[in-house]
Formats: structure tokens, C-alpha cells, sequence
């Protein structure tokens, strides 16, 4: 396949890298030409294992040998019931509603928060989210995205949200009213600049939803699944949140959304309230169980604080070698940025012609999500090939 085929039949909705890739094999892509590229983008923070993991191989083959990659979910099937048991001890969640993405993870959760609200009396239906914040791409998700240039040319988008400062409590506070029935925050803003929260905001936003009855909705869709070094970022923070989302990462690189709920939250849906074709299907419950798996060894999430204390440690080196092209390093766990001076993009592209893969996050950083499976070898090799582009660019 060519890139050229790539371009007539697929709608511009990327600015593609001119690459095809053909298959994966531990920390790298391997295009059609042959060629290897270390992955540090690792499908968006989907890819956690890796390529050619042995354990989410054989859950896929399992499934697939047994003739059920789909059942309607008007029944049970056993794969579900295990990944909704297994994920929601792992996060400390008590039910789950599964389906195929973030933005759908995030629709779910803001169509739960609005039944919630407007059970109540009198009704409420406003949803404060944050500035700069980033939710997802379908109608409701791109809404409650706190970036204006992600709403140009969408009109009308729905209404009935505010953007509040992102660790900033008074702020939220000046928007709430008697109207609110939730606010929605990443604890750490990925898509916005790789901006952790601070633990005083994300305290302060569960003492006001505890104070006016409202619900607390956490979007981990990036920052889920073991990549902040615990299995859910909430973890680190110890501050719960009434609906989490997760993606990305769930099923190791297998399509699949969840939105878990607890307390308040747990009886608001009711059959017919919302659905998911292909959500819980089979195949994409293996690959959750098989990660809730792996995050339920410690010893995998102490590899990924190992990893990410590693990376932040070389990324620091940087940032004091090129003080005039990088200002400051940023991140969790296996999810890091370099703030720069100048446009990531020249610094993507860069490391691409030198065969590794990393991408940009906000407008100034440069970030790095590699699979969560990362040695210090591969660090090591990434952070070599940053240095030798920063030293032509500077």
C-alpha cells in the first residue's frame, strides 16, 4: 500500500507523517520498506504492552478461537462480566457501562451527568469543564473541550457549558450555579500541555461536588490504565471522583471505552438510557482483562514510576544543555513534556528522519508516551536522538 493510496481514499482528517507502516515488535514500528522507528508515541498512550506482547496475543487468540468476537449486549457475555469485575476493583470504581472510545466514554458520562441533574428540583443540566482541556471529538466531547479551535466551524454546539481555569478553584466556583450538576477535569491535562493538577485543586473540586451535590467526573482517558505509575491517576492524587472514563490504554491497543461510576452515581442510567453497539464486545473485554491483569502487579506499576522517574531525570538534562530552545519539563509517570521554544512540529519531524517517533501536545510541548513496557535502553536511544536534533537546532 502506498502513501499515495493513502491520500485519495482517506479523508483529510489527519496531517499524516509520510510513513506505512506493516507491523510492530517491542518498543518499535516497522514500515513497509523495512524500516524500524523506536516508538514514543505508542499509538497515542494506547499501545501500553507494546508490539508482539505474548500475554495480550494469546487473550486475542483465546477469543478468537472460540468463535465469539461479538454478542449483542441485550445478553451477558463471560469476557465482559470478567473485565467489568476486574476493572472496577482495579480502580476502585463499583460499575461500568463499556463501549469503543474516549469521546464515547466522555459522551456517556456527560448524558449521565445531565439525568442526574435533571432528576433533581429544580432541574440542572450546566457542566463546568476546564480551559484548555481536551474531552474528545464527537459533539458533546468537543463542547465540553475547553479550546477554542477545536469548536471553529462546528455551530451551533450544544449548550450549557462553561470553562473554568485550570487549577484555579476560584474560578470554577464563580461559575457554578444552581443550575450545575457536574464539573469534568483531567488530573493531568494531556492534549492541553502535559499540566498535572495540583492536589489542592482536585481536593477543592471534590469538597465543592460534596457540598452542592453535584457530580465530580474524572477523564482519564490518556492518563488510565498505568500510566501515571499507579493504575488511574485518581490513585495518585487520592482524591476519588464520583465517574471516571478510561480509553486508550484499556484493551492494550483493542478499541474500547469505559465509563465507571460509584455511589450517586451508580443508579442514574436505567435500561434504554444509553447504549453501545460493539461496547463489552468479546475480543475488546480480552484485551481489558488482560491489562487489568498486568496492572494488578505492582511490580509492573513500580516499572512504569522506575521508567517515568528515568525519563523525567533525562529530560531535565535536556532542558539544562538547551536552555534557550527548551523551558521546563512536565509530566507523571510515563507521561512527559518538554515545554520549547520553538514548534514541536520541527522537532517531530526531526526525530522522525532519525527513526524515532514522538508528537506534540499543546501548542510549545514536546511529549512522550511510550509504551509502558519502556526499558532504559529505549530511553536512552530516544532521549539520544532528541539531543542530536536539539544541538542541530539550537
Amino acid at each position: 500500500m502506498s502513501i499515495e493510496e493513502g491520500k485519495q481514499y482517506l479523508l483529510d482528517t489527519y496531517a499524516q507523517v509520510p510513513v506505512v507502516f506493516a507491523s510492530g515488535e517491542g518498543m518499535y514500528l516497522i514500515a513497509e520498506d523495512g524500516s524500524r522507528y523506536l516508538d514514543f508515541v505508542g499509538g497515542i498512550a494506547v499501545n501500553a504492552l507494546g508490539y508482539q506482547d505474548p500475554g495480550l496475543q494469546r487473550a486475542i487468540e483465546t477469543v478468537v478461537r472460540r468463535g465469539l468476537l461479538h454478542c449483542s449486549n441485550l445478553y451477558y457475555n463471560s469476557e465482559a462480566i470478567a473485565a467489568a469485575k476486574g476493572l472496577t476493583a482495579l480502580a476502585g470504581m463499583e460499575r461500568v457501562f463499556f463501549c469503543n472510545s474516549g469521546a464515547e466514554a466522555n459522551e456517556a458520562a456527560l448524558k449521565l451527568a445531565r439525568k442526574f441533574g435533571n432528576l433533581k428540583s429544580p432541574k440542572r443540566s450546566h457542566i463546568i469543564s476546564m480551559v484548555d482541556s481536551f474531552h474528545g471529538r464527537t459533539y458533546g466531547a468537543i463542547t465540553a473541550t475547553g479550546q477554542s479551535k477545536y469548536h471553529a466551524n462546528f455551530d451551533p454546539l450544544p449548550t450549557g457549558f462553561s470553562y473554568a481555569c485550570f487549577n484555579d478553584l476560584d474560578s470554577v466556583k464563580a461559575l457554578v450555579t444552581d443550575k450545575t450538576c457536574a464539573i469534568i477535569v483531567e488530573p493531568i491535562q494531556g492534549e492541553g500541555g502535559i499540566i498535572p493538577a495540583d492536589p489542592a485543586f482536585l481536593k477543592g473540586l471534590r469538597d465543592l461536588c460534596d457540598e452542592l451535590g453535584m457530580l465530580l467526573i474524572y477523564d482519564e482517558v490518556q492518563t488510565g490504565m498505568g500510566r501515571c505509575g499507579k493504575p488511574f491517576a485518581y490513585q495518585v492524587y487520592g482524591v476519588k471522583p464520583d465517574v471516571l472514563t478510561a480509553a486508550k490504554a484499556l484493551a492494550g491497543g483493542i478499541p474500547a471505552g469505559a465509563m465507571m461510576t460509584i455511589g450517586k452515581a451508580n443508579t442514574v442510567f436505567q435500561p434504554g438510557d444509553h447504549a453501545s453497539t460493539f461496547g463489552g464486545n468479546a475480543l475488546a473485554c480480552a484485551g481489558i482483562n488482560e491489562m487489568v491483569s498486568r496492572l494488578g502487579d505492582e511490580s509492573f506499576n513500580e516499572h512504569v514510576r522506575d521508567m517515568g522517574a528515568y525519563l523525567h531525570q533525562k529530560l531535565e538534562a535536556l532542558v539544562a544543555k538547551y536552555p534557550t530552545l527548551c523551558a521546563a519539563t512536565r509530566g507523571l509517570g510515563l507521561i512527559q513534556g518538554i515545554v520549547l521554544t520553538i514548534t514541536p512540529r520541527t522537532v517531530v519531524d526531526a526525530c522522525f528522519a532519525k527513526g524515532l517517533l514522538v508528537l506534540s501536545a499543546g501548542s510549545n510541548v514536546l511529549r512522550f508516551v511510550p509504551p509502558l513496557v519502556v526499558g532504559r535502553a529505549e530511553i536512552d536511544a530516544a532521549l539520544s536522538i532528541v539531543d542530536e536534533v536539539l544541538e542541530e537546532l539550537q
